[in-house]
């Protein structure tokens, strides 16, 4: 990858990130390996012309009424349902057939159907309107002003649902928007926008271009405020580059999520919890279970029957329409994980389940991987992984449970799985990390039309990305007053008689 669209779990920058923008770029197929595929990134003119129209014509999307964006949005809803087949497709392609293509148009479609029933009852209630506690005198009220062109650099893992996230509520806060999604999967980008394409007043105000790193950098220069999904490593210099324009920047970066089991814990559904959480897209989800701790009075068993869930689940290969683990979606990360898992070995852990990479067909493979006798002076206990890795580490007590699920410098999320649901949640409020799923694992994506939350650490920055208040993120609040008294003078007050 690039210096600006670095995968979650990426090392460092490499692939196509040098060339300069209007060439084509091969694009590599992840579960064959080969270059099937290509792209054109835009040249600075023309990124700077479409950046110009989508804010010329942002000016008359924002001043219609709410009611005309929710009535464009539900017809690109309805185009997106029609595009099912072609869209899932494309996405299935791109993710080497990873399971989350089949419901990525459905999540879409479905959040654009949300945000229309719901966005104006949440900016009603941020509208505020009143009499100055101060100055009698003087009334208030807000106007919500929508960042006129928002950009969104997304990630490789859920390629499509992802590039959406950000832009369906600020489309229907009334901004433009532009999207780069990641140059290792582009391919869903084409049929999404023959559905943008099929409601002409949707595509003046949001597009998509393809491009690595030179455009990402151009497209900063160009916006008012960004949306951003991937590695911290990539994060602090995006987060760098917003800076220096001064505009805002919502970064969703890494995760090294921990996932604690008390001894009272049903350990049969904590195994599967576990192995659902850490394999589910090969283990290339922000959120995935990355970490377990198991009380040392359970360790034991619970290992035994993780190995033999995780001895169970399949690969979808020599047959991309079977089995649960798909190809590593960028092949550079199967060397990342296996250099993990190397530094690992030689500091003591042992490979219960599961192993290095391997190629298969052209695709870089990896078994669900359990491990024991971990630590965290290991990489794969410290950094994330993006692979369907779960090591497993005892502990003795629950302050040192707490302790060790708090030992790092990532805060995404987090699985707290005991005896009783009161006991995961008193575990769970001392964990440092935005979501903490109780009695189970991987429950971030339900959260995210009903509330909003906070990644710790170096996992994020910004406001909501979830929840009803994600919308104002887009918004700027003006306040206009009003005097209904003469203006004060200013002349200096006559001082009482005598003084």
């Amino acid at each position: 990858m690039n210096a600006l669209s670095i995968p979650k779990g990426s090392a460092g920058p490499g692939g196509t990130g040098g060339r300069p923008p209007g060439r084509k770029l091969p694009v590599r197929n992840p579960y064959t390996g080969e270059l099937d595929y290509e792209i054109t990134p835009p040249t600075a003119e023309e990124l700077t012309q479409l950046c110009d129209s989508l804010r010329a014509a942002q000016v008359k999307w924002a001043a219609a009424p709410l009611e005309h964006r929710v009535e464009v949005m539900l017809r690109w809803a309805d185009e997106l349902d029609a595009a099912y087949g072609k869209l899932s497709a494309a996405d299935f392609t791109d993710t080497g057939g990873c399971l989350i293509a089949l419901m990525s148009p459905r999540i879409v479609a479905s959040s654009v159907r949300s945000w229309a029933a719901d966005a104006a009852g949440v900016l009603a209630a941020a509208a505020r309107s009143g009499t100055s506690s101060i100055m009698p005198s003087l009334s208030f009220r807000t106007q919500l002003v929508p960042y006129q062109l928002v950009g969104v650099i997304s990630p490789w893992n859920g390629p499509l649902m992802l590039s959406c996230l950000d832009p369906v509520p600020a489309l229907f806060a009334g901004s433009a928007v532009i999207v780069k999604p990641s140059e290792v999967a582009p391919r869903f980008v084409e049929p999404l926008m023959e559905t943008i394409r099929a409601v002409p007043e949707l595509a003046e105000v949001f597009t998509f271009i393809t491009g690595d790193a030179p455009t990402g950098q151009q497209l900063i220069q160009r916006i008012d405020m960004l949306c951003f999904t991937g590695s911290v490593r990539t994060g602090r210099k995006v987060a760098v580059a917003c800076a220096e324009r001064l505009i805002p920047a919502y970064l969703e970066l890494g995760g090294k999520d921990p996932a604690i089991v008390t001894e009272t814990a049903d350990l049969d559904a904590a195994a599967t919890a576990v192995l659902r959480g850490a394999c589910f897209g090969t283990g290339q989800v922000c959120f995935s279970t990355e970490r377990v701790y198991v009380h040392e009075s359970v360790h034991d068993a619970f290992v035994d029957l993780l190995v033999a869930k995780a001895g169970a689940i399949q690969l979808n290969y020599p047959d991309i329409n079977s089995g649960e683990i798909g190809p590593f979606g960028f092949d550079r990360q199967a060397q990342i994980a296996d250099d993990q898992l190397a530094d690992a070995v030689a500091k003591g852990a042992v490979i219960r389940t599961g192993g290095p990479s391997q190629v298969l067909g052209g695709g870089h493979f990896m078994r669900p991987t359990v491990l024991t006798e971990v630590s965290h002076d290991m990489l794969l206990m410290t950094e994330e992984s993006f692979a369907p890795f779960m090591p497993v580490m005892r502990y003795a007590t629950e302050d040192e449970a707490v302790a060790l699920a708090n030992d790092t410098h990532y805060g995404l999320s987090a699985s707290v799985i005991a005896g009783t649901p009161d006991e995961a949640a008193r575990i769970a409020e001392r964990v440092n990390a935005g979501t903490v799923a109780l009695q189970d694992t991987f429950l971030t994506l339900f959260k995210t039309r009903d509330i909003g939350t906070n990644s710790f650490a170096d996992s994020g920055l910004g406001g909501d990305r979830t929840g009803p208040a994600s919308i104002l993120r887009f918004l700027r609040k003006k306040a206009l007053m009003t005097q209904s008294a003469r203006p004060a003078p200013l002349a200096r007050p006559v001082p009482p008689a005598g003084r």
